[in-house]
């Protein structure tokens, strides 16, 4: 492995905030070794007209949002970090998991919320908190649905703690959105940085729309 200091993270401060590409402070973190080596070694030039190319490529897909907060912004090309951020297989697996329970809970909430409602008579959630929001359908109540699945598709926003811990920011489970963004993300860049992944293996994100698939049909059988 390369010295961690030089080329382009030479003068690189995390100012005392995580980085998944570095690690802890303590010790640096060892499943982005072969990326950070690659990454290190591109010259900051090659990296800012990589990241151009990127951003005209996104735009001209037409790959943009909208901030509705913004009067002056109707369209904003996609966020594209030019410095991959890498997770460990350990981490991931603690993500997919917490998501996996999260999700599953959800289900059981919304599940008792419109049929025995235990939560809301034991005092544990407030009942005015549900049955009073605008979004509670009373007619849903008693029905019914395949295998509990009140959410079968949920956007999770995750952050980190000053722990380094990551946290839920908010689930969105009402009209998830951005998946397109990730896969989107990915493959951009594996065409603008195809010399930084090879033989890393990579878990697949292109696969999403096979197990959306797979999960719907069998919610609808």
């Amino acid at each position: 492995m390369t010295d961690r200091t030089k080329g382009l993270f030479a003068n690189y401060d995390r100012a005392g905030f995580f980085c998944e590409m570095f690690g802890g402070s303590k010790e640096p973190a060892s499943h982005s070794d072969a990326i950070r080596d690659r990454t290190q070694n591109i010259k900051v030039s090659t990296l800012q007209r990589r990241s151009q190319s990127s951003d005209r490529e996104l735009y001209n897909l037409g790959i943009t949002f909208t901030v509705y907060s913004d009067r002056n912004a109707i369209d904003r090309v996609l966020p594209f970090d030019v410095i991959p951020r890498v997770l460990s297989r350990e981490d991931w697996s603690h993500i997919e998991g917490g998501c996996i329970q999260r999700v599953a809970a959800l289900n059981r909430f919304l599940h008792d919320v419109y049929h025995e409602q235990h939560i809301l008579n034991n005092g544990t959630v407030p009942a005015e908190l549900v049955v009073r929001n605008s979004n509670f359908r009373p007619e849903m109540k008693g029905l019914d649905l395949p295998d509990g699945t009140y959410v079968s598709i949920c956007g999770i926003d995750l952050v980190r703690d000053g722990q380094c811990v990551f946290r839920v920011l908010e689930d969105n489970a009402r009209t998830p959105s951005g998946v397109s963004c990730v896969v989107e993300n990915r493959h951009l860049m594996m065409r603008a940085f195809p010399d930084l992944t090879g033989n890393v293996g990579l878990r697949q994100v292109s696969d999403y729309g096979m197990h959306v698939q797979s999960a719907l049909t069998e919610i609808a059988s």
